[in-house]
């Protein structure tokens, strides 16, 4: 085989990976992670069971998978705006809009992510911990920031737990191509979180 030949057999091989995990994504998200079974995963992506293991190494890994890259992605995003030299009270619409973009942007994925990642293993339960608290982490920054520059109020850390959980819950019910768009919702909600956490006047 020459170098070429390699270098196409790796990139089919990646292709094949990509559209088996967007095809899982999209089956665990409309029946459930657990109710997909091997056999039906195979069919949908038109590969025998051999074939699909040759490019996965178990559906809990695809379970894995799925939902680190989506937490990670977001983790990334999050840290590098709340980063930004912007005011606290535009990062907040920033980080909201976000967060909200990409859930309805990778509904899929986000319903995989925060609905179905209680059946992964406990190691792989605390890596995608990992990415989470990223992200928490990054909410917290941007409100100790605030109250810092005296714009914000200091807040119970288990507001910070609501706070995500609104924007998280949205994977039940947003849509893309809905009446307002994921950044409208978020900011609606900053509206609301900024009439609650900002200093008078």
């Amino acid at each position: 085989m020459t170098v070429l030949d390699g270098v196409r057999a790796e990139t089919k091989m990646n292709t094949t990976r990509e559209r088996i995990l967007q095809i899982a994504a999209e089956l665990f998200a409309r029946n459930g992670y657990d109710a997909t079974g091997i056999a039906e995963l195979g069919e949908a992506v038109n590969l025998g069971r051999g074939a699909l293991y040759y490019h996965i190494e178990s559906k809990e890994f695809l379970l894995f998978e799925i939902s680190m890259r989506h937490m990670t992605a977001m983790a990334d995003r999050a840290e590098e705006l709340v980063g930004a030299p912007t005011e606290p009270q535009d990062k907040l619409r920033q980080l909201s809009r976000m967060l909200l973009r990409m859930i309805a942007d990778s509904r899929p994925e986000a319903t995989v992510t925060f609905r179905d990642a209680r059946a992964l293993s406990t190691d792989r339960a605390h890596l995608l911990g990992e990415q989470r608290r990223r992200v928490e982490t990054a909410w917290q920054r941007l409100f100790d920031e605030g109250q810092q520059a005296r714009v914000f109020r200091a807040i119970d850390p288990v507001v910070m737990k609501g706070l995500w959980g609104m924007h998280v819950i949205s994977y039940r019910w947003i849509d893309k191509d809905g009446d307002l768009t994921p950044e409208q919702i978020a900011d609606a909600f900053c509206d609301v979180l900024l009439r609650g956490v900002c200093e008078p006047g």
